[in-house]
């Protein structure tokens, strides 16, 4: 890991200033929020004559905020193939730089139990039979999170898109002028495992790096929970993931801002990136920690990637998507045997 770097005075004011409305809650990692029991499996039959689409949950990546246009744009895709959908864009707070600023700086466990918490009581979202989601980079694992931890309403298609499902071992590189995002970078590299930075900052909640799995396993904030690598497993996180209708994970294959870009697809890479595993050769799938074989043996898990930099995405691929998996609560999904199966890398 590089080491700890000198921050300029703008940017720890900056930080300083940012981080102290979390610090109250954020002095330390908070223990995992309590799995709900287990989602019950969807059964579309009992609503087949309902032609209306399931609402569509979006939650967006780093630096991004619920109100931007490039998210708006995805959901009126996602209206356009589905006319009559409600789409809800997660947010962590009302205002748009609040909500940028969130996905920086926070404790990613109270995030989540404020999103659960949000979608639970919302009048169309808690009343749905099931949701759909659409997590785009980081916010593809904070949806798969829900799914594990919360589940109510339970959710029938989780769609990630550039995920970091297993982790990355490096930071994202800022614009010179993003200084809310170098002050966050300047502050992890060196001091990723330190309690501080696992209770506030928000990418080093899911850094992981397979040569040092020792201190992710001892001080990882949220990203260890999830993937149930510790010794004491949550069975309920397996029970929810494995009750998905479809878990779709997108890979975009020249990606160099996600490191690795295989994380997108759970594999492992090791070795400088010498060693890349296959998700289906891994432990966390042969004794599937988190429900992924079971789901695969019915046909669940769906492995996609196209060619592009991260969310290098055009408007027909998103369209597929949303044809393919959202649509109302009765519709019937082509299993995996049925078609050429999953393609890895």
């Amino acid at each position: 890991m590089p080491s700890p770097r000198k921050l300029p005075i703008a940017l720890v004011a900056l930080a300083s200033s940012l981080l102290s409305a979390t610090a109250a809650t954020a002095s330390q990692p908070q223990q995992p929020i309590a799995a709900a029991a287990p989602a019950a499996a969807i059964n579309p039959a009992a609503e087949d004559n309902d032609d209306t689409p399931l609402p569509l949950v979006i939650w967006h990546g780093l630096a991004d905020d619920y109100q931007a246009e490039g998210l708006q744009s995805v959901g009126r895709l996602a209206e356009a193939a589905h006319p009559g959908i409600f789409v809800y864009y997660v947010r962590l707070d009302a205002s748009a730089s609040s909500d940028r600023s969130a996905t920086f700086y926070g404790n990613v466990t109270a995030q989540l139990e404020q999103v659960c918490a949000d979608i639970a009581a919302h009048p169309i979202l808690s009343t749905a039979p099931a949701i759909d989601a659409l997590g785009f980079s980081q916010g593809g694992q904070f949806l798969r999170g829900y799914v594990e931890r919360c589940s109510a309403p339970p959710v029938r298609s989780l769609v990630t898109v550039g995920s970091q499902h297993n982790g990355i071992v490096d930071y994202r590189a800022c614009g010179a002028a993003d200084l809310l995002c170098r002050g966050a970078m300047a502050l992890l590299h060196g001091q990723t495992w330190s309690r501080w930075v696992q209770g506030r900052l928000v990418p080093a909640q899911y850094f992981r790096d397979p040569a040092d799995l020792p201190s992710y396993l001892e001080n990882s904030n949220f990203l260890a929970d999830i993937n149930n690598e510790r010794a004491l497993k949550n069975v309920a996180y397996a029970e929810n993931i494995a009750n998905l209708t479809n878990f779709v994970m997108h890979m975009f294959e020249d990606d160099t801002t996600v490191i690795p870009k295989q994380t997108a697809w759970f594999q492992e890479v090791a070795d400088g990136g010498e060693t890349v595993v296959p998700l289906r050769e891994r432990p966390i799938y042969t004794e599937d920690w988190i429900g992924l074989k079971k789901l695969d043996d019915k046909g669940g898990l769906k492995f996609l990637s196209s060619p592009g930099e991260h969310m290098s995405l055009s408007d027909e691929f998103l369209t597929d998507i949303f044809e393919t998996y959202l649509g109302p609560y009765g519709k019937k999904f082509p299993r995996e045997e049925e078609s050429e199966g999953p393609r890895e890398l």
